[in-house]
């Protein structure tokens, strides 16, 4: 396994881009098949090809991402997101459910590639909320109700008896 590394190493530097993938200058292609059949090399530039194009695939994600995220992220705030509701905004609310998922899942996948910090997703992770708790809203308001009053406080004076 090392030497197919080594050799998608030697590759990956000296290539270049061609007009239908890696080109090797006829000097390189000539010392590897020293040591190489002309599969292997062409297997391996393939790889290397590949991985190239995934590296280019995250980075375009990503940075795509991080603005659907900034951009969804003001349709969050409670004005914004009741104009959704009103459909006064551009897109329907159910439009706007699909891609929010959408990103959602990409975000996932990209937490396993991305070497920086992730965008600031409160705006977008406050509408992922709205989204979710459409048609259920009073219900959830009380549960967050709930939640946010001091332990043993159920909301009703408690009178001590002497």
């Amino acid at each position: 396994m090392g030497r197919i590394v080594d050799l998608c190493g030697e590759i990956a530097a000296a290539a270049e881009e061609g007009p239908e993938g890696l080109i090797l200058p006829p000097d390189v292609w000539d010392r590897l098949r020293a040591d190489w059949e002309d599969e292997d090399i062409e297997d391996a530039m393939g790889l290397v090809h590949d991985s190239l194009l995934q590296a280019e695939l995250v980075e375009s994600a990503d940075s795509l991402s991080a603005r659907l995220i900034e951009v969804l992220g003001v349709l969050g705030a409670p004005a914004a997101y009741q104009k959704v509701e009103n459909d006064e905004a551009p897109l329907s609310l159910d439009a706007i459910g699909q891609i929010v998922r959408r990103v959602a899942r990409l975000e996932e996948i990209l937490e396993a590639y991305r070497d920086g910090a992730p965008p600031d997703r409160r705006g977008f992770d406050a509408l992922q909320r709205r989204l979710a708790d459409v048609g259920i809203e009073e219900e959830m308001e009380e549960g967050r109700a709930a939640e946010a009053a001091p332990a043993g406080d159920d909301g009703e004076d408690d009178e001590e008896e002497d």
